[in-house]
C-alpha cells in the first residue's frame, strides 16, 4: 500500500513539474511589437530650364606659331659669336645666330670675280671698234667693279649682235657662276629672322658642322599655339576668332586664346579635328601642357545635374506630395561628372542628392533649409 502511495505522489510531483515549467517557458516569450516606418529626408532642387553653354573640353602642349629649325647647308668650322650659342641665349631681329668658317671658298669666289674682270678688259677693245654704243657703258661698269664686293648685274646688251657677242665670251656662264657661289656664301652665316630664344643648341664652337647637320632651334616666344583635337560633331561649331577659356593642369592659372585655324581634315584613326588655339603671354613657355574649354554649343531649355542622380540612363528622381517618383528625361551632353538633359518642367522638385535604396512611391520628408 506504501509503495503505491510513494508511486502515485511521484507521478503527480513529475505532473506538476511539466506545468510549472511550462508556464516559466511561455512567460519569458517577448511581445510582438510593431517596428516603426523609417522616412528619409532629402535635399531637393527646383528646376528652372534655362540656357546651358556646352564647354568641349581639350588639352594639348603649347607651341610657338614662329619657330625655325637651323640645319646647315654647307660644310666648316663652328665660329664663336659675341653671343654663346646656348640654349635660352636671346637675340634681336638680323642678329648673327650662327657662323661657319668659309674663308677657302670666299677666297674661290674672289678669284672667279678675278676672272670675270680680266675677261670684260679682254673683250673691251673689240667693244669699241665694233659696238662703241656699249662701249661706254662696260667702261662705267669695270670702274664699279670691285672683287671683294658682290658682283651687281650685267649692262644690258643694245642689239643681238652684242648679246651673241658677250654670250660668246662665256661672260654671262662665269657671271651667274659666280652669283651661285655668292649665293651659296650666305649660307656660312645664318641671321635672326625675328626677334626669339634659341631653345635648342646642338653644337659648341671649334665644331667641325657638315651639310645638313641640325644646329638647333629658335623661336618667337611672343605668340603660343595650342593644337587640341575635338571630337568632329564639335568642328562646324568652332569658328575662327572665338574665344577660349585656357588653364594650366593645377587650374591656378588661366588665361584667354582665340581659335586661330581649325582644320578641313578629320583624323581617320581618331574621327577628330585638330584646332589651333592661339594664346600669348609673357608666363607662356614652350612645351606647357594647357587645358582648354571650347564653348561648342549652347542648348535651351535644358538644365544641368550630377551624373550620378541619372537612373537606368534615362530617368531621375522627383519629389511629389512627399513619394519618389521616376521621371524620365533626354540627356543631350555628359562630361565627367555632369549631364545635360532635356524633359523636366519648370518648379519640379528634383533631388539634390542620391538616396541610398531609393525606389519608386518611396515616403520622404524634404528638409527644410531646402528651397
Amino acid at each position: 500500500m506504501r509503495v503505491i502511495i510513494n508511486i502515485i505522489v511521484g507521478l503527480l510531483l513529475i505532473i506538476g513539474a511539466f506545468f510549472i515549467a511550462k508556464s516559466i517557458i511561455s512567460g519569458k516569450e517577448k511581445p510582438h511589437t510593431k517596428s516603426a516606418k523609417v522616412v528619409k529626408t532629402v535635399f531637393i532642387d527646383t528646376v528652372l530650364n534655362g540656357s546651358i553653354q556646352v564647354k568641349v573640353p581639350a588639352n594639348g602642349n603649347l607651341k610657338a606659331v614662329r619657330r625655325i629649325e637651323l640645319y646647315a647647308e654647307v660644310q666648316g668650322v663652328f665660329n664663336g659669336n659675341k653671343k654663346l650659342f646656348k640654349a635660352g641665349e636671346t637675340y634681336q631681329k638680323g642678329e648673327l645666330l650662327v657662323s661657319i668658317d668659309g674663308k677657302e671658298y670666299y677666297a674661290n669666289i674672289v678669284s672667279q670675280r678675278s676672272n670675270l674682270y680680266n675677261q670684260i678688259t679682254a673683250i673691251m677693245p673689240d667693244l669699241k671698234l665694233d659696238y662703241p654704243i656699249d662701249f661706254s657703258k662696260w667702261e662705267s661698269y669695270l670702274k664699279g667693279f670691285d672683287i671683294k664686293k658682290s658682283i651687281t648685274a650685267l649692262p644690258e646688251p643694245s642689239t643681238e649682235k652684242v648679246k651673241y657677242f658677250i654670250n660668246g665670251k662665256n661672260i654671262t656662264s662665269l657671271f651667274f657662276t659666280i652669283k651661285n657661289m655668292e649665293e651659296h656664301y650666305s649660307k656660312f652665316q645664318i641671321y635672326a629672322p625675328f626677334s626669339g630664344v634659341l631653345t635648342e643648341a646642338s653644337v659648341n664652337p671649334g665644331t667641325l658642322i657638315r651639310t645638313g647637320q641640325k644646329l638647333g632651334e629658335f623661336i618667337d616666344p611672343s605668340v603660343y599655339e595650342l593644337e587640341v583635337a575635338v571630337n568632329k560633331s564639335y568642328s562646324e561649331l568652332l569658328k575662327v576668332g572665338k574665344e577660349v577659356a585656357l588653364s594650366n593642369i593645377d587650374k591656378t592659372k588661366t588665361w584667354k586664346g582665340k581659335v586661330a585655324r581649325v582644320n578641313g581634315r578629320v583624323d581617320l584613326a581618331t574621327q577628330t579635328v585638330a584646332v589651333f588655339i592661339a594664346v600669348k603671354d609673357k608666363d607662356l613657355k614652350e612645351g606647357m601642357y594647357l587645358e582648354a574649354q571650347l564653348d561648342a554649343q549652347e542648348i535651351n531649355n535644358a538644365i544641368e545635374i550630377p551624373r550620378k542622380l541619372l537612373v537606368d540612363g534615362s530617368q531621375v528622381y522627383t519629389v511629389n506630395n512627399g513619394l519618389l517618383e521616376l521621371k524620365t528625361v533626354q540627356p543631350i551632353y555628359f562630361t565627367k561628372n555632369t549631364v545635360v538633359l532635356k524633359g523636366l518642367e519648370n518648379g519640379t522638385f528634383l533631388l539634390e542628392k542620391a538616396v541610398p535604396g531609393a525606389y519608386e512611391n518611396m515616403s520622404v520628408n524634404i528638409h527644410k533649409a531646402t528651397k
